[in-house]
């Protein structure tokens, strides 16, 4: 069942929060982690392990780092895993809706745990699948529909 104002956040949402040579989406991103930590925002498994891999390969964050705001978002947002269901979820949305298989594992959780949307720079900004909405927060033309997710 999908739960209105129910959401995700993708990988990239959280990389850009501790990447300081993002520039605006660095500042944006740390605000709207902020804003959501209050609101029904899941995070799954593989955004945070996605996060870990991204921020240590690239030289963002020391390990002992990446692993400290992981342990943090871990205290603060509820946690999400795919399941096996998920995983042939993901891979039918590979097939079927040309998802990446790491973007389509994330969608399948988020789906799987009521999510009706996903906050990704990464997914086409409007697009829908099977009852969730992608939203590119930093896209102005989601402004409305971002603001309507978050009752701002």
């Amino acid at each position: 069942m999908i739960v209105k104002g129910r959401f995700s956040l993708d990988t990239n949402v959280l990389v850009y929060a501790v990447d300081r040579d993002a520039g605006e989406l660095h500042e944006r991103s740390k605000e709207l982690i902020g804003r959501v930590a209050r609101l029904d925002c899941l995070l799954t498994v593989q955004a945070l392990a996605e996060f870990f891999h991204v921020t240590t390969r690239k030289k963002l964050l020391e390990p002992s780092r990446a692993r400290d705001f992981v342990l943090d978002w871990m205290d603060v947002f509820q946690i999400i895993r795919a399941d096996n269901a998920a995983l042939i979820d993901a891979m039918e949305a590979v097939n079927e809706h040309l998802l990446s298989f790491w973007a389509a594992m994330i969608w399948a959780a988020a789906r799987r745990n009521g999510c009706s949307a996903i906050l990704s720079e990464d997914m086409q900004d409007g697009r829908r699948l099977g009852g969730i909405e992608f939203i590119d927060p930093f896209s102005e033309g989601a402004a409305v529909r971002l603001a309507a997710l978050l009752k701002v």
